[in-house]
């Protein structure tokens, strides 16, 4: 495939199951930010500090951006990004959490099947 057929736009798909040890420590770095944050509308701080304060699920999102993950990769610039975090069940024993097993359905191959990218 030449440069002028291939697309500059990659989608970069992550997923993370992180262990928190201390919600408390999550909560108040979320405080923190949200408080360093001179952007941020009175009105829209306070009900974000009520969603961090109340989920620790929230304060994640809050604290992980898409954009530190690729701001100093040269090269790249973030087009478009969304993420959401949630509470959830999680036996790293379990089929249901191999995380490589999506990589197989998703792969592209080319006509004699060798896997692209």
């Amino acid at each position: 495939m030449s440069t002028e057929e291939t697309s500059r736009f990659v989608r970069l798909r992550v997923e993370l199951v992180i262990e928190v040890d201390d919600s408390d420590a999550v909560t108040r770095a979320a405080l923190r930010r949200i408080a360093d944050d001179t952007d941020l509308p009175t009105g829209e701080r306070a009900q974000i500090e009520n969603a961090v304060t109340e989920d620790t699920a929230e304060a994640l999102a809050y604290l992980i951006d898409p954009f530190d993950l690729v701001s100093e990769v040269p090269g790249v610039e973030l087009a478009q990004a969304s993420w959401s975090s949630e509470e959830i069940d999680y036996d790293p024993d379990s089929p249901d959490w191999d995380l490589g097993d999506d990589d197989v359905h998703d792969e592209e191959r080319d006509d004699e099947g060798v896997t692209l990218g």
